[in-house]
């Protein structure tokens, strides 16, 4: 496996995250697709969960708030 295959561990924060194990990318918790950490831009501190853009959060707040 390279280092390009590895999955991050991250703690996500009020604007900013902090890499608990080293990766390249996080899987979104909508999509299931991959997310450079580069790209990461969008995440729920609450959940600690991270997506891939702002329509998947908003999908995410969307079916967690519809209860």
């Amino acid at each position: 496996m390279s280092y390009d295959e590895i999955e991050a561990v991250v703690e996500y924060g009020d604007g900013s995250f902090n890499v608990i194990k080293h990766g390249t990318y996080v899987i979104c918790s909508v999509s299931n697709k991959r997310i450079p950490l580069s790209d990461l831009k969008y995440w729920s501190v609450e959940r600690q969960e991270p997506y891939l853009d702002a329509k998947t959060s908003f999908i995410r707040e969307k079916e967690i708030n519809s209860g």
